[in-house]
C-alpha cells in the first residue's frame, strides 16, 4: 500500500494539477547526509523507477476527455480527494464517478447521495489492479498497475491517467509494440528503445499527462496484455537506456526497413520550423544490411533494389517487398482528394484546394531520394498542372490505393503509356513499412531469433555510435540532488561509471548493492570525464546504486554521471 501511495506522492500530481494548502503525508526531513543515506538505503516502498503519467483513452481512443467513467479495482479500492482519504471499496465494486460545475461526484451501491470533493481524484487498489468498466484493450477488459488520477479540465470535462513506474508501463507496451514470437533478444531492444521514448523529455500534448496509450505515443494496453517472455525482457534491460553525447537517443523504429534504414534528416522535419530535410542526428543514419550495398539514392539504384528480393534482415515481413498498381484515371480520382488533404501539411506546392480539379496524369516523376530510396522530393505532372510533394509520409498518404496509404516511400514507378503516349497506367514497386528510420522490429526479430545475436549487438547496428547506460544524472550540494539510485539489469560484469567532473570534485561516494565505497577522482584540468570500474562490485542480474555527492567538496559543485553497462560494438553485424 505505500509503494502506491508513493506513487501518487513522487509522480508531480500538484504540479501538474492544482496546489493545495496542506501537505497530507509531509515526507521526513534528513538532518544530516547519513541519515539520507539511511533512509535511502532502508526505504523499500518507494517506486524502484521513474513515476509516469499516461493518458488513458476511451474506447478505440476517441477522445482523451470525459465527463464521467465508472471505474472499480481487483483487491481493496481506495479513493483520496487531493490526497487525503475519503474512503475504501470493497474488491470489484464499482464506483461511479461525474464531473459537473467544478466538482465530482462519487457514487457507489447503497448510498443515496453521492460524495461531493473538488479533486483531483487518486484512486488506488490494495494488492489489486485498477480498470475501468467496459474500457477493452486486445479484447479483454484493460486492467492497470500503479494509481489513477481523475485531472479537471478548463472546459468541463477531465482525463484519465495511469500514474505508473517505467518498468511497470513497458510491460504493457511491448508485447503491443512487437509481436512476442520475435524472441527475447528482439523483445529486449525493443523494450530498450520504448523506455527511451518515455524517459525522452518533450512538449506534452496536454499538461495533465506525459504520453498516452495510442500509438499517438506508444501502444499501452495495460496489465492484462503482458506477456512472460516479454515481462522477462523488460526486467532483463531494467533501467537501461540507448544514449549519445550524455543525451537520450530519440529511439525511431518501424515495423520494416525494407533491407536499408533512413537518416532521420531525410525522412522527419523540425517539428516547429517545418525545416526539411531536418537537422540530422548523428546516432539515426542511413545504413544497409547487405555488407558493400551501396546508397539507393538514384533511380537506378533504387529501381535495382525494390524490383528484387536481396537477403536482409526483415526479409520475414510480409512488407519486405510489396507492389501497387493504378489506372491513370483511378489515381487521379484517389489525387483529387487526397492533395487537398495532404496540403494542409505544407509539404504541397502549390496547395491543392478541396474540391479543386486535376488535369489529366502524365508522369510520377521522383526529383531526390534518401540513400535507402526513400523519396524525400517527387512531382505529380499533369497536362497543365506540376505539384511538388516532399517528406516520405506525405508521399505515402498521398499515393492511396484503395483508400490505404502506401506502406512506405521506399518505392519506384514505372509510368506506362499507350502509342499515342497518353498514360494508362502507373506500377509501384516498393519495400518495407514505415518511416524506415531507426530499428527495423521485423529486421530485430530476424537478427535475434535467426541468428542469435544479442540485443545490445541488434541496437548499435540500428543506432550509430551509441552508448548503452544507465539514465545520465546529476548530484550536487543542492539538498533535492545529494544523491541519485539508479536500478539496472547487468547482463554481464560490466559496469563503469562514466563522470563529467566539470567542477573538479576530488572523490564520489557509492552505495553499492548495500556496501558503500569512496572513489578519488584525481581531478586534472586536461581531462574532464573520468572512468571508474565497478564491475567487480557488481552482480549479474539487479543490481542498485546510489549516487552520493561528496559535501565537504562545498557549494557551487556538481556531477554529471551514468553506468556504462554494455562495451561499444567490437564488430559489425552486417551480411
Amino acid at each position: 500500500m505505500k509503494k502506491i501511495l508513493n506513487i501518487i506522492l513522487l509522480s508531480g500530481i500538484i504540479a501538474a494539477a492544482m496546489p493545495c494548502e496542506a501537505q497530507v503525508f509531509p515526507q521526513i526531513p534528513a538532518a544530516t547526509l547519513q541519515a539520507a543515506r539511511e533512509a535511502v538505503v532502508k526505504q523499500n516502498n518507494t517506486p524502484s523507477s521513474e513515476v509516469i503519467r499516461v493518458g488513458i483513452g476511451t474506447q478505440n481512443f476517441g477522445t482523451y476527455q470525459y465527463k464521467n467513467i465508472t471505474i472499480f479495482g481487483t483487491g481493496d479500492t481506495q479513493i483520496y480527494d487531493n490526497r487525503l482519504l475519503i474512503g475504501n471499496y470493497a474488491p470489484n465494486q464499482e464506483i461511479s464517478i461525474s464531473y459537473n460545475d467544478g466538482m465530482f461526484s462519487i457514487y457507489t451501491p447503497g448510498n443515496m447521495f453521492p460524495e461531493k470533493i473538488k479533486g483531483p481524484v487518486q484512486i488506488t487498489s490494495n494488492f489489486g489492479l485498477l480498470g475501468v468498466t467496459g474500457l477493452k484493450r486486445a479484447g479483454k477488459q484493460a486492467l492497470y498497475h500503479g494509481a489513477f488520477e481523475l485531472t479537471p479540465n478548463s472546459n468541463g470535462t477531465f482525463n484519465l491517467v495511469n500514474m505508473i513506474e517505467v518498468e511497470d508501463y513497458l510491460k504493457g507496451v511491448v508485447p503491443n509494440e512487437m509481436p512476442v514470437h520475435f524472441g527475447l533478444e528482439a523483445l529486449k531492444a525493443q523494450s530498450v528503445a520504448a523506455r527511451n521514448y518515455v524517459l525522452s523529455p518533450r512538449v506534452k500534448s496536454s499538461p495533465n499527462y506525459d504520453v498516452v496509450d495510442s500509438v499517438a505515443s506508444q501502444v499501452y494496453y495495460g496489465a492484462n496484455t503482458e506477456k512472460e517472455l516479454s515481462n522477462r525482457a523488460v526486467e532483463e534491460t531494467e533501467g537501461i537506456v540507448a544514449i549519445y553525447n550524455w543525451d537520450l537517443i530519440l529511439a525511431q523504429y518501424s515495423s520494416t526497413a525494407g533491407g536499408y534504414t533512413e537518416s532521420f534528416a531525410n525522412a522527419f522535419s523540425d517539428p516547429k520550423t517545418k525545416k526539411f530535410p531536418s537537422d540530422d542526428k548523428p546516432y539515426l543514419q542511413a545504413r544497409p544490411d547487405i555488407i558493400g550495398q551501396t546508397p539507393l539514392n538514384s533511380e537506378e539504384a533504387a529501381s535495382a533494389y525494390y524490383k528484387s528480393k536481396p537477403d536482409a534482415y526483415d526479409i520475414r515481413s510480409p512488407y519486405f517487398r510489396w507492389e501497387r498498381e493504378w489506372s491513370a484515371d483511378e489515381l487521379k480520382n484517389a489525387l483529387e482528394t487526397t492533395l487537398a488533404a495532404q496540403s494542409a501539411t505544407g509539404f504541397v506546392h502549390p496547395a491543392f484546394t478541396k474540391g479543386e480539379k486535376l488535369d489529366d496524369l502524365v508522369e510520377l516523376k521522383v526529383v531526390r531520394r534518401g540513400d535507402s530510396g526513400k523519396i524525400i522530393e517527387m512531382e505529380i505532372v499533369t497536362r497543365f498542372q506540376k505539384y511538388k510533394i516532399f517528406k516520405e509520409l506525405v508521399v505515402r498518404r498521398l499515393l492511396t490505393k484503395d483508400g490505404k496509404a502506401l506502406p512506405s516511400a521506399n518505392v519506384v514507378f514505372d509510368n506506362n503509356y499507350d502509342e499515342d503516349g497518353n498514360l494508362t497506367s502507373i506500377h509501384a514497386y516498393g519495400g518495407g513499412f514505415g518511416h524506415g528510420v531507426g530499428m527495423s522490429q521485423y529486421g530485430a526479430g530476424f537478427m535475434g531469433s535467426e541468428m542469435n545475436i544479442p540485443y545490445e549487438k541488434i541496437l548499435q547496428h540500428y543506432y550509430t555510435g551509441i552508448t548503452l547506460s544507465t539514465k545520465p544524472s546529476i548530484i550536487s550540494s543542492n539538498s533535492e540532488q545529494q544523491s541519485v539510485t539508479q536500478h539496472f539489469y547487468a547482463k554481464d560484469k560490466y559496469a563503469k561509471v562514466i563522470v563529467d567532473n566539470k567542477f573538479m570534485v576530488s572523490k564520489l561516494i557509492a552505495n553499492i548493492n548495500g556496501k558503500e565505497y569512496t572513489f578519488e577522482l584525481n581531478p586534472n584540468i586536461l581531462k574532464r570525464n573520468a572512468e571508474i570500474d565497478i564491475s567487480k562490485y557488481i552482480k549479474k542480474g539487479k543490481n542498485t546504486v546510489i549516487f552520493y555527492y561528496p559535501l565537504d567538496e562545498g557549494d557551487k559543485k556538481a556531477l554529471r554521471l551514468y553506468v556504462e553497462l554494455v562495451k561499444k560494438a567490437d564488430s559489425d553485424y552486417i551480411w
